[in-house]
């Protein structure tokens, strides 16, 4: 008999996350017993700073793993016995193993935007590109397009402060690549002659509606990347589509991000397509709102 999994997901409003049955439905299809609980910190009634002596119960408790969500992943890097290298360079951690006692960290998601890009837009130019939001979705997209080859990356976001701190870390990561910083109202100049656009703020989101930017700035030879995934049709992907660009919805990066955790946390090998057509039909069974 194979090694019961036992994984849990650590965050706020976890509850309605899809990346429990996205996982327990690949573990079944590949013959493996895997329990995945979510542990939604508001409904207990704790704080992000929790996340430390969550992960010791959980290494008592006999768990396999963790995922790891807003607001903890970058909070859960001190409590961590080894931090994978490209975690440590990002200063976030999305996926806790636990193995011989000791716990050890990962991030999916600058793997999984990278694979999402890679199949999900072939062969898209990644020549000059333009990220909206430099939050922690933000940084490890950034993160995948300079190990992509981004030639010149452009980090926009409404607080400039944080904006000209991720460019000023990745531009000393990627010196081969040219990184700025700008405010949103650069949009107007940057755009034109951008190849590509990735948004990673809420917008756009259930409980965000509405556009990041002005559709108007949306052009034919410009590809557009969200990573929000609820609802998977943003109003910015209708409005990419409808001004003649190629696009990419937050489904991918969020079913290949699954998938690197899921071989992380069990080592078994999952199957990239049968979970994004299962994340598909999840994601079409939500309730809207």
């Amino acid at each position: 008999m194979s090694h019961p999994f036992l994984v849990g997901l650590i965050g706020a409003g976890v509850g309605p996350s899809l990346t429990p049955p996205l996982h327990m439905g690949e573990a079944r299809a590949l013959g493996l017993t895997y329990v995945y609980r979510t542990i939604d910190l508001p409904t207990l009634g704790l704080p992000a700073e929790a996340v430390g002596d969550l992960l010791e119960q959980g290494r008592r408790l006999g768990y396999d793993a963790f995922n790891v969500t807003h607001p903890c992943k970058q909070l859960v890097l001190q409590h961590l016995d080894e931090v994978d290298p490209r975690a440590a360079a990002l200063g976030a951690v999305n996926t806790v193993l636990l193995r011989d006692g000791r716990l050890v960290g990962h991030n999916t998601d600058v793997t999984g935007f990278a694979t999402a890009f890679t199949t999900g837009l072939p062969d898209a130019s990644t020549e000059d590109v333009v990220l909206l939001g430099a939050g922690g979705a933000g940084s490890a997209v950034a993160d995948a397009l300079l190990g992509l080859g981004t030639a010149h990356l452009t980090v926009v976001d409404v607080d400039d402060a944080r904006a000209q701190a991720l460019a000023g870390d990745l531009a000393a990561r990627y010196p081969d690549a040219r990184v700025s910083a700008a405010s949103a109202a650069k949009l107007p100049a940057l755009l034109p002659d951008a190849s590509g656009l990735v948004h990673c703020t809420p917008t756009g989101m259930a409980d965000h509606p509405g556009l990041p930017l002005d559709d108007r700035l949306l052009h034919p030879g410009l590809w557009v990347a969200d990573i929000v995934y609820r609802p998977l049709e943003t109003e910015l992907l209708t409005a990419a589509r409808a001004a003649g660009c190629r696009t990419l919805d937050g489904g991918h990066m969020a079913v290949h991000q699954a998938v690197d955790a899921f071989r992380l946390i069990t080592g078994v090998e999952p199957d990239p397509d049968r979970m994004l057509r299962h994340f598909r039909v999840l994601a079409a069974d939500e309730p809207r709102p």
